[in-house]
């Protein structure tokens, strides 16, 4: 299971990288991207990478394609799932050619393949080795934390509805 936390864990800072880097570039009015109240994580990309590490061993294209369409799944079933259960839009990709009800849209799709593609081929293996060598009792420790924050926004996006006070709440 520990491996298995730290790949969640370090995908999601990688994706929360990857929001801050998209904001910047785009010139987004929400350039501080939180995920959750404190911690720099964004688990749609853990979820996305965990499910595409659980798909059989591949390369090349065939990985590009169906880790593509694996993280396009994840990502439109987490966003299902915070408009269902928390009332929240994540994102919103209406205005994006080729969307699907907003929630994810062919652009993205593609991206994902080649992140996805990228992320197996040179960043899984050290991530791999990483997750080996982290002791037990760091890894209980870094899920006990975890779970706080996570319990923390799911309460505070539940009962507010309000993504940018969220991310907003603790570092102004």
């Amino acid at each position: 299971m520990g491996p298995w936390l730290w790949y969640f864990w370090f995908y999601s800072f990688l994706g929360w990288l990857v929001e801050l880097a998209f904001a910047a570039a785009s010139r987004s009015e929400d350039r501080r991207r939180r995920c959750l109240l404190l911690l720099p994580l964004c688990p749609v990309y853990g979820l996305g990478m965990l499910a595409v590490l659980a798909l059989p061993p591949m390369g090349g294209p065939g990985l590009a394609v169906l880790g593509g369409l694996t993280a396009t799944a994840v990502e439109y079933a987490y966003h299902w799932a915070g408009e269902r259960f928390l009332g929240v839009r994540f994102w919103d990709y209406r205005r994006v050619p080729g969307n699907l009800r907003g929630r994810v849209c062919l652009p993205f799709s593609l991206a994902w393949g080649l992140l996805v593609w990228a992320a197996v081929r040179f960043v899984q293996p050290g991530a791999a080795a990483l997750a080996e060598a982290v002791p037990a009792w760091l890894t209980y420790g870094c899920l006990l934390i975890f779970t706080a924050d996570l319990v923390c926004s799911l309460r505070f996006l539940r009962v507010t509805g309000d993504l940018k006070g969220m991310r907003a709440a603790v570092f102004p």
